[in-house]
């Protein structure tokens, strides 16, 4: 499978995004080059602007453009943009519900190489808490790239989460998304396995084995973990009985978590969790990562034949 990082998708979004909308302007936080917004920088000069290694003036900033009718993006790193700014994201962006969208990469242990200091494992948690706040993690680089666009026109704060390292395309050109609306990929009877971002390559592959032993999976990607789309976590566990969530993040407060909250409104299913386990990774290859920490498709169909016991 053609293998690309979601943060690519970024950079190709904005600059057809901003063609189109002259509203539009990327905050930069010097990493422009990682953040693949340099292409965007040079077809709109007057619509992007450096701030430095400086994220909480990216935030101040960004409100204050969003005050003027202006659309920013704000182009950081996941663990800055969900840590360094948090206090100035929640009180002058989510307090008063302005249209900024925060695009950070690195996120998840996609960034294997560059190790835990940039490795965001926490970030869709601690946005998932601020009220007003939507929160964003395509599969791919062709959902990536749509939801980007939805973004733009979804009025309110947005965390877009991307990836550093390649991650598997699977989905098709003519596939369409909408916010807070989960993807049903593959139908199934006997046990429901939910994802989020890159994960939903790991649970793809599990379905297709568990399959060849008589398992049928049924497959839901949530990108939107926030507002989360409960009617289609609902009605699968009403089916199946059982539901394994995965994610490549901590799993105290992510997907995991609002699953789980899901379920215990309905009073009804069982769930196992897979993720971090309240550790931070270690710098490694992001495959060698996933199975290390028990976050690949083989641990999903072990976890999947213990839950159906």
């Amino acid at each position: 499978m053609k293998c690309v990082a979601t943060r690519d998708a970024f950079g190709d979004a904005i600059v057809e995004i901003g063609r189109e909308n002259k509203d539009i302007y990327v905050i930069d936080c010097d990493i422009s080059k990682s953040m693949k917004t340099t292409k965007f920088a040079e077809c709109f000069p007057d619509r992007h602007i450096n701030v430095g290694i400086a994220e909480q003036n990216a935030a101040g900033m960004a409100a204050g453009l969003a005050t003027m009718g202006k659309i920013p993006f704000i182009s950081t790193y996941a663990v800055f943009g969900s840590m360094r700014m948090c206090e100035q994201i929640r009180t002058t962006i989510c307090y008063p519900g302005l249209n900024v969208k925060i695009a950070c990469s690195h996120g998840g242990v996609t960034p294997g190489n560059d190790g835990v200091t940039h490795q965001a494992i926490e970030d869709m948690g601690i946005m998932r808490t601020l009220p007003n706040m939507a929160v964003i993690m395509g599969a791919d680089y062709v959902s990536t790239k749509k939801l980007i666009k939805k973004a733009v026109n979804y009025y309110g704060p947005v965390y877009l989460r991307f990836t550093r390292d390649p991650v598997p395309i699977v989905y098709n050109e003519d596939d369409d998304f909408e916010i807070g609306k989960g993807k049903l990929v593959r139908e199934g009877r006997d046990i429901t396995i939910i994802t989020i971002g890159d994960m939903l390559h790991q649970g793809i592959e599990a379905a297709e084995k568990l399959s060849m032993e008589g398992i049928e999976a049924e497959l839901i990607d949530i990108h939107t973990l926030k507002p989360l789309d409960s009617g289609i976590i609902a009605s699968s566990i009403l089916k199946t009985g059982r539901a394994i969530t995965v994610e490549d993040h901590n799993y105290f407060n992510g997907l995991g978590s609002a699953v789980a909250e899901v379920i215990a409104e309905m009073g009804h299913g069982k769930l196992k969790r897979i993720g971090l386990k309240d550790t931070f990774a270690e710098s490694g290859d992001y495959k060698k990562l996933l199975k290390k920490y028990e976050m690949d498709s083989e641990y999903i169909i072990k976890t999947a034949k213990e839950l159906l016991k």
